[in-house]
């Protein structure tokens, strides 16, 4: 009974766990068992409790106990969170050779108006080369008029399908670009074709796994992941039924394997979201400090594989930062600081990248990673101008935003910066105030650090002054302290001298209130 119940606790696929119940129920480690049932909700006994902490004897002091109990839940908490980040590989971690299978809508409510077939393909087929050692052997678009349907296609391309795909050895898995294909359909395919098939967000939520570092972004794909298990979930139970076995109470707990595992799994979105709201409330307090420091916040957004990490780097030259030629490189929110030619300091905000479909179970997903945005100062737009898609992708990311209700001052201080000139011969924006660059070869960035520098002095209101001090009290350390001196200009004659600042409201509030004129 306990291996199975440790085996489900800790998120094992349905069928192995009923593997093992069909073979016996021999004991598991005690270890092991006990923490399963911590993780999601069991206690210990006061014995275990007594063994693991002082040997069995009574701390002296309450304060003492108090500090040790804080310890030892901050010390499950962490646990409980390693366990729910671990997760089977979504996709073999073997060499794959791809046939990419596009179904073309051409009639009804599923067609696609805003792109090209052809656009379509070269972004699927984008997607797959990001996967270590997969590539892509074939394309092809075929029509369809039912991709809702069960085989996707009609009985005629079905068949000519089938034959070609089971007369390719060379192919060893089929990459069917549509945002999710039910269980039924999974099933049928790979039993006609006689190979592994998936769907886009598979292919995007493994993308989404390897390239998350932080436990925040581990976490929110752990969330979208959800609905793929409890629809892989009804599919095992329903293969069991046909066992036998996946409608039987186990041992006389009253629970049937659905209801234990459907049950495992809410409390697994539970704990999920809780984390996420511990490390939410972290990112709050980052950004008062942000805020009490009066650092401007710059966020650099665009769709994926624009150059946003590329651009970040030449701006602000941290040499830590490792641009990567391929989509959903940044995952994370991370924060850069940088200076204005002023010698203002700024942080600059890397975000995640922008994707036309994206799968809807990740949209929540990747709507979270872009909370920060809301609060910045300004906002750059970074546009790949070489794409043949560029001007889509602009349409697809300003939709994006405008869902995310960012303040109508915030919208209009976007700088729309034109990337990867480089790349396109003789470009021309057809935008106005547009700026084209080149990240890579370090073209137009003197123009793009003058726009940020004249757009966050009128976003955060920061003023521009000059000022005459006298250099024997201290008034010009306060101002290199609270303000941004840019030029210091000495008049010996009266021992004065006329500094031009960059200060903020506030600061030239205290000024006065310091030095009055």
């Amino acid at each position: 009974m306990w291996t199975l119940w440790a085996a489900l606790r800790r998120g094992l696929p349905l069928v192995r766990a009923a593997c093992s119940f069909r073979g016996g129920f021999a004991p598991g480690p005690r270890d092991r068992c006990v923490r399963a049932l911590s993780t999601f909700g069991g206690r210990s006994s006061d014995k275990d409790r007594s063994l693991a902490g002082s040997g069995g004897r009574a701390t002296a002091g309450r304060g003492r106990k108090e500090e040790d109990e804080e310890e030892d839940e901050a010390g499950e908490e962490e646990e409980d969170e390693e366990l729910l980040l671990e997760r089977e590989p979504l996709l073999p971690q073997r060499a794959r050779r791809v046939f990419l299978l596009h179904p073309d809508v051409k009639w009804g409510a599923k067609k696609q108006t805003l792109t090209r077939a052809e656009l379509q393909v070269a972004e699927a087929k984008a997607l797959v080369h990001t996967l270590m050692n997969w590539s892509v052997e074939e394309t092809m678009i075929v029509s369809t008029k039912t991709p809702d349907k069960k085989l996707v296609f009609g009985k005629g391309n079905f068949e000519l399908l089938t034959e070609k795909i089971r007369g390719s050895p060379q192919i060893t898995s089929v990459f069917l670009n549509v945002e999710r294909m039910n269980p039924l359909t999974k099933k049928e395919l790979e039993t006609a074709w006689g190979v592994e098939v998936f769907d886009r967000f598979t292919i995007v939520l493994h993308i989404f796994r390897c390239n998350a570092m932080t436990k925040e972004a581990k976490l929110q794909i752990a969330l979208a992941e959800i609905p793929l298990l409890r629809s892989n979930l009804r599919n095992e139970v329903a293969q069991l039924d046909q066992q036998g076995g996946g409608s039987r109470s186990i041992m006389g707990s009253g629970e049937t394997f659905m209801q234990i595992q459907q049950r495992v799994l809410k409390e697994k979105e539970i704990k999920i979201k809780k984390a996420l709201e511990k490390l939410k409330k972290r990112r709050r307090l980052l950004r008062s400090q942000r805020k009490k420091r009066e650092l401007p916040i710059i966020s650099v957004l665009g769709y994926t594989n624009c150059g946003k990490t590329t651009l970040i780097k030449a701006l602000t030259g941290d040499a830590a930062i490792q641009p990567s030629d391929q989509l959903f490189a940044t995952l994370d929110i991370t924060a850069h600081s940088g200076s204005l030619p002023s010698h203002m300091t700024v942080v600059y905000v890397d975000t995640i990248g922008f994707l036309s479909q994206l799968p809807h179970d990740l949209i929540e997903s990747f709507s979270a990673t872009l909370e920060d945005v809301a609060y910045s100062d300004v906002i750059i737009h970074v546009r790949d101008i070489s794409h043949p898609e560029t001007d889509l992708q602009k349409a697809s990311v300003l939709s994006v935003l405008k869902n995310l209700n960012l303040p109508n001052q915030l919208l209009g201080s976007i700088i729309e910066v034109h990337n990867k000139v480089d790349l396109a011969e003789r470009y021309e924006p057809t935008e106005l105030n547009a700026i084209t660059i080149s990240a890579l070869l370090g073209h137009g960035l003197e123009k793009l650090k003058a726009e940020i520098e004249s757009a966050v002095l009128k976003a955060t209101g920061k003023k521009l002054l000059t000022l005459k001090i006298k250099l024997e009290g201290a008034q010009l350390s306060w101002l290199y302290k609270e303000a941004t001196v840019q030029e210091v200009d000495v008049i010996p004659e009266n021992g004065t001298a006329n500094v031009k600042v960059i200060i903020s409201n506030s600061a030239y509030g205290k000024y006065r209130k310091l030095f009055p004129i």
